[in-house]
């Protein structure tokens, strides 16, 4: 029987100062997450934490259940994000997977999925289909341009020729909204909901970076980053097919790494891709190296599954579809499907 007892978390600040402590953390560990979930989509929080017969706080466990009746019903940390999973000493980490996959089994659920930067004592299966990849940030700007490719480089200096201006702020939240909404229609995937970004904004003040690349007065690429450590990770990023020409992504996301050198971070993460993908081609050509993901699963049997993607033989018309609706259906539809795809 485990030393641990496994209960809901007793103070806020104590787990964030507990997390930030350990191996492992990310910014989605922060227990603020609760809070812009609960609010952005209804979801339930099951925020966990383990305890030494001492009453010694040993780990946490930032946990959320997605269910629907179309998608199914999943146990998350953390969905919509790249990073979850439990933190802390080694016997209570397993404790909380122990006790989440108890809970997920009890309720019925047909995956618990605990997402990790880093491997974990977990001997669960573990699944890489995602990777991300890091690139070690030179310490000042000038470092950073000679370490670029000659031609990566002329791709920066293009937007730049062009007039292109990346913009930060909470006011830009609007204006990366504008561009992500209507890209992500152009891929054929549902858009997550305005008030997402609203209440990451809200809550999470300068923890959180808006910026928008701006040309000829009208957004045209916008992006978000996080900071934790000496960590900078770009989670959403889009720019306008239309603007390619131009490549407004190249000056956004030299930005954000100068940005990132400026306040004192060594690495700057692109962001979770799928191997192969062209998004992991694109990340590729900056110079970093790709680090597999550690997403841990438990299932009714040891069966596998996954969380749902338009990949999928049952979903893969939905992207086809989805791209022939008009961009102002698309916004209004989209959220209310997106809040049950973890």
């Amino acid at each position: 029987m485990s030393q641990w007892s496994i209960a809901p978390v007793a103070s806020a600040a104590e787990w964030d100062a507990f997390a930030e402590r350990q191996p492992g953390f990310t910014h989605f560990h922060r227990i603020g997450w609760r809070d812009v979930i609960g609010r952005a989509f209804g979801h339930e929080c099951l925020y966990l934490e383990a305890r030494s017969p001492a009453g010694a706080l040993g780990g946490v466990l930032p946990l959320v259940r997605v269910r629907s009746a179309l998608f199914g019903h999943y146990l998350v940390s953390m969905p919509f994000l790249n990073y979850g999973g439990p933190l802390g000493d080694p016997g209570a980490v397993r404790a909380l997977a122990d006790g989440a996959a108890a809970r997920a089994a009890a309720d019925g659920a047909k995956l618990l999925e605990l997402r990790s930067e880093v491997e974990l004592p977990l001997d669960l299966p573990v699944s890489h289909r995602k990777i991300t990849v890091l690139l070690d940030l030179a310490a000042d700007r000038d470092g950073l341009w000679k370490g670029f490719s000659s031609k990566l480089r002329s791709q920066i200096r293009k937007p730049q020729k062009e007039g292109v201006e990346v913009r930060f702020g909470a006011d830009q939240v609007d204006p990366f909204f504008q561009v992500f909404a209507r890209h992500m229609r152009d891929l054929g995937t549902p858009v997550l909901p305005r008030r997402w970004f609203a209440e990451i904004a809200a809550r999470f003040g300068d923890q959180v970076w808006f910026a928008a690349a701006w040309h000829q007065g009208r957004p045209v690429a916008g992006g978000v980053a996080f900071r934790w450590n000496d960590e900078i990770e770009i989670t959403w990023a889009s720019s306008l097919v239309e603007a390619n020409k131009i490549a407004p992504n190249m000056l956004l996301y030299c930005a954000m790494m100068e940005r990132g050198i400026a306040e004192g971070a060594r690495t700057f993460n692109f962001g979770r891709c799928t191997p192969g993908s062209g998004t992991h081609r694109f990340k590729s050509q900056w110079g970093g190296r790709d680090q597999p993901l550690w997403w841990y699963q438990w299932t009714p049997g040891g069966r596998a599954a996954s969380t749902p993607s338009p990949d999928q033989g049952a979903f893969s018309w939905g992207p086809r579809v989805w791209q022939r609706l008009p961009l102002p259906v698309a916004n209004a539809i989209g959220p209310r499907i997106v809040r049950y795809l973890p």
